[in-house]
């Protein structure tokens, strides 16, 4: 008998397993759902922040396109990263530094600096989105798990565009375009605690000996931001 209650004991253990589990896809669908709502949450506010700086009608385009050229442009090398520096790093190391170029953003007096800090936003996102999508993968490994576990990150994740362009909306007309990037601040703050309590770095997270191939980093990161700049001129 005594054999079976064993047998037994890591299925109620697996409870508190699984809710830690569930715990950190909320963290990651968090900062992801944070990534994909800074590429619309500025196009309402976009009016006033060109009357606020004094943009003008061409340059006002490059709030957005700054922000998703660095992001596409980027995006290759950010997966190299978390491949070399470890997933939970890299996670922590974008969402510090996605937070800390929105408040420059917020805080701008001027449109080269707004500009500035959206590239450094976007930036930050290439970084801080394949290390979310290969730490979903890592902290689900049974298959029915993770089917489930990728479909609420694909569904929250899908939904950005719109929540950015409701919340954009709001933050404008209550607040004011600033809060359109100052409200990535406390979610990033959020996550953060989030990530260190509930994320464990993994043998082998980070490669033992790899290096960065700077030429294919160059000629990668050159014809992503090539072709998505073509797109956004088009």
């Amino acid at each position: 008998m005594h054999p079976r209650r064993s047998a037994h004991q890591p299925r109620h253990a697996r409870p508190a397993g699984d809710a830690h589990r569930w715990w950190a896809l909320v963290v990651i669908a968090l900062a992801q759902l944070m990534v994909v709502l800074d590429a619309t949450i500025v196009n309402i506010a976009l009016p006033s922040a060109q009357h606020a700086l004094h943009m003008s009608d061409a340059n006002r385009q490059w709030v957005i396109t700054a922000y998703t050229l660095a992001f596409g442009g980027l995006l290759l090398l950010g997966g190299r990263i978390a491949d070399l520096v470890g997933r939970k790093r890299t996670f922590v190391i974008g969402l510090m530094g996605f937070a800390v170029a929105s408040a420059i953003g917020g805080a701008a007096t001027s449109s080269g600096m707004l500009f500035g800090a959206r590239a450094l936003q976007g930036a930050f996102a290439a970084v801080l989105a394949p290390s979310a999508l290969s730490l979903l993968t890592t902290t689900f490994t049974d298959p029915r798990e993770r089917g489930k576990a990728f479909g609420i990150y694909g569904a929250l994740a899908g939904s950005g565009s719109a929540i950015g362009f409701i919340v954009g909306g709001l933050l404008t007309e209550y607040l004011n375009w600033r809060w359109c990037l100052y409200v990535n601040v406390p979610i990033a703050i959020v996550a953060v605690l989030g990530a260190l309590a509930l994320l464990h770095c993994r043998a082998g997270d980070a490669g033992d000996g790899a290096r960065l191939d700077v030429p294919g980093v160059v000629l990668g990161c050159g014809g992503l931001v090539a072709v998505v700049y073509g797109f956004s001129e088009a």
